[in-house]
């Protein structure tokens, strides 16, 4: 008994001996990369997720073939959502144009470890009644849909992220810090090709209760301001609520667990490639930004390419970001 005992400490102690050895040598090639390197490796990995790493600014955003385009939407994905520890506020803006009933709508909130904020394109194929909109999957804008896009993301800690880009579903993910997402504000600004078509979204957005004396026309680009949860706050049922209760705590355990972890280093791109070699799996599990439950795909009609299903090979990424001068809730 008691050899079996003094084996068992001494597989832990060479163990623990192993795994320090081999955090040192990876904290050494982290060092030893240059910057580009670094980005350049990230790009790589982020790339099977549908993901693009802004090196200069240190965030992840979608790109503009991500796989997520072949699932369209629905509002299933959005009543899954806090089943995946992604807890957020929404604005879904619907309105008719061109024989097509159209979505614009605009998120805010915690993914996972990440804070982050989506803009989303898309339209059904035909005019959708009101009864409809809860229940109908809508595609994502195509190459000559898409309109033109910006949006500015602050936390309550200080740390912000501004992206602009003519696009489908614009995106913005800082990981490593955790957000209430009634505390985030998010400023959007869409320019539309067309009076006909940005006057129709104007009456949708003041139809989805945002007050019209707080949005700013400027041609044909329209911006407002998005605080709290919205001017029409959701009514979760107690399941729901739940659910977002849970997640918030998990999402705040693991962002603290990731910093912790990642200590030896300050900068996004180290902090994320050293999980990256450190614990492959975590580094996988980080980079899933709008994941989902594979039924919210098949009862849509998509399946992910099979480099973004987490299997052990695929060489899979999520960027992180500590705010400067801000602090960590």
């Amino acid at each position: 008994m008691y050899a079996a005992l003094f084996i068992l400490l001494l597989l832990a102690l060479v163990s623990m001996l192993l795994c320090r050895s081999r955090r040192k040598k990876i904290i050494c090639r982290i060092r030893d990369m240059d910057k580009c390197e670094k980005c350049s490796l990230l790009e790589e990995l982020a790339e099977p997720f549908g993901y693009v790493y802004h090196c200069c600014c240190g965030f992840f955003s979608s790109a503009m073939d991500a796989w997520q385009k072949s699932a369209g939407y629905t509002r299933l994905y959005d009543y899954m959502a806090s089943r995946f520890q992604m807890v957020f506020d929404s604005l879904p803006v619907y309105f008719n144009y061109r024989d097509r009933t159209w979505l614009i709508e605009f998120w805010k909130g915690q993914y996972g470890i990440n804070t982050g904020a989506e803009i989303g394109i898309y339209h059904a194929d035909r005019l959708l009644s009101e009864a409809e909109y809860r229940t109908a999957h809508f595609e994502a804008a195509g190459k000559e849909e898409m309109l033109s896009c910006s949006m500015q993301l602050c936390t309550e800690g200080g740390a912000c992220v501004k992206i602009s880009e003519r696009h489908w579903w614009l995106t913005a993910f800082m990981p490593g810090v955790f957000s209430r997402p009634s505390s985030l504000c998010l400023k959007a600004a869409i320019c539309f090709g067309g009076r006909e078509m940005m006057e129709a979204f104007y009456q949708g957005l003041c139809r989805a209760g945002y007050p019209a004396e707080c949005i700013t026309v400027q041609n044909l680009c329209l911006s407002f301001t998005l605080h709290g949860p919205g001017p029409a706050p959701a009514h979760y049922s107690f399941l729901t609520r739940f659910h977002r209760r849970l997640s918030q705590c998990l999402n705040r355990m693991y962002c603290r667990l990731f910093l912790w972890v990642t200590r030896p280093f300050t900068c996004t791109e180290d902090r994320i490639l050293f999980l990256y070699y450190y614990l492959p799996f975590c580094f996988r599990r980080l980079m899933r930004l709008r994941r989902f439950h594979r039924r919210c795909h098949r009862k849509c009609g998509c399946r992910r390419p099979k480099c973004c299903r987490g299997k052990s090979g695929s060489r899979c990424s999520e960027y992180s970001r500590r705010p400067r001068g801000g602090k960590q809730s």
